[in-house]
């Protein structure tokens, strides 16, 4: 469990049974106050989902549950609201000054509690669903932020705006971000590799086992505004498992390694095994390094950008039909 956030320690006596203990008191304690607190104040903003929010007037203490998030919020201007967030939310550079209180996964309740946020901004496509529940109990107010498309991007950070009270600014990063994504799509209408063609791509997120993103997921968006096409855009699982027979099956011209630094070269030498695919016998195996890629931010276009260049550099060895 990460560290309280307390400057003292705590007591070695204090278990998981004694924390769980103090979480159930709090359920008790706080969330009666939480009910009368909304008789009067409370505003209703729209998340993500379409879901009515009750939040108190801006400023508010917001807790943010997912990387994307974190720099989502930053983006629409509330970045000075953030109160804590979670582990990988590094983007922009002061968001790594922002307290954590666990990861994706997993998050310290006990922490949680003591903030006393006015609302906890979330990734419902992950994170913990029990955690959900208890945040849900505790009558914290959930906003959930979630994106399946680019041209979606800006719609959400108008509604963040919304949110903490800084529409200006969400408003003017939104314009920006709607123009550089038109500006790729008109660069890439006739396909990455020119004359309608749009190459298969293999986009691998995991190895051993294969991980790939169906047709739902913010990737395979960005495939398509490259001008290439999701080989398994068919899934409609955001981040399904695959086996080799099935990648063979589809024989992708291009295979793409989008992981962690230090990680991908092993992935890239793992195809090497198939030398009749045609991404491999052709060189198309590349790895894709910029986490920008996943994390489902406003930095997304600059991680597409590259993706883009990365897919037409890969068609212009003639062999693919040139860019």
């Amino acid at each position: 469990m990460p560290p309280c956030l307390s400057s003292d320690p705590k007591p070695e006596w204090i278990g998981p049974l004694h924390r769980a203990a103090i979480v159930a008191i709090a359920l008790a304690l706080v969330a009666p106050l939480a009910v009368a607190a909304a008789a009067s104040t409370l505003r209703a903003v729209t998340d993500d989902l379409s879901r009515k929010v009750r939040v108190p007037p801006a400023p508010l203490r917001i807790v943010s549950l997912a990387p994307g998030a974190t720099e989502m919020l930053f983006a629409a201007g509330a970045g000075g609201q953030l109160i804590a967030t979670v582990e990988y939310a590094s983007e922009p550079a002061a968001a790594r000054r922002i307290p954590r209180i666990g990861d994706v996964a997993a998050i310290d309740m006990e922490r949680l509690v003591a903030l006393r946020p006015d609302v906890v901004v979330a990734w419902p496509a992950g994170g913990n669903p029990a955690q959900r529940q208890k945040i849900a109990a505790l009558g914290i107010p959930l906003y959930d932020q979630q994106v399946q498309r680019l041209a979606e991007l800006a719609g959400s950070l108008r509604r963040l705006g919304a949110l903490a009270g800084t529409e200006p600014l969400a408003a003017r990063a939104a314009d920006s971000l709607e123009a550089r994504l038109a500006a790729l799509e008109r660069a890439y209408v006739a396909g990455a590799w020119g004359a309608g063609r749009r190459p298969s791509v293999l986009l691998q997120v995991w190895n051993r086992p294969i991980y790939t993103v169906g047709g739902r997921h913010l990737m395979s968006d960005a495939l398509s505004v490259c001008g290439a096409r999701n080989v398994f855009a068919e899934l409609p699982e955001p981040g399904p498992v695959v086996d080799t027979e099935a990648v063979i099956a589809r024989n992708p011209d291009i295979i793409i390694a989008a992981g962690p630094r230090g990680e991908t070269a092993a992935w890239v030498a793992d195809w090497r095994r198939f030398p009749t695919l045609e991404a491999v016998r052709r060189a198309r195996v590349v790895a894709f390094e910029d986490q920008a890629l996943s994390r489902l931010g406003p930095s997304v276009i600059d991680a597409t950008e590259e993706l883009c260049r990365t897919i037409v550099r890969l068609g212009g060895d003639g062999s693919g039909g040139g860019s």
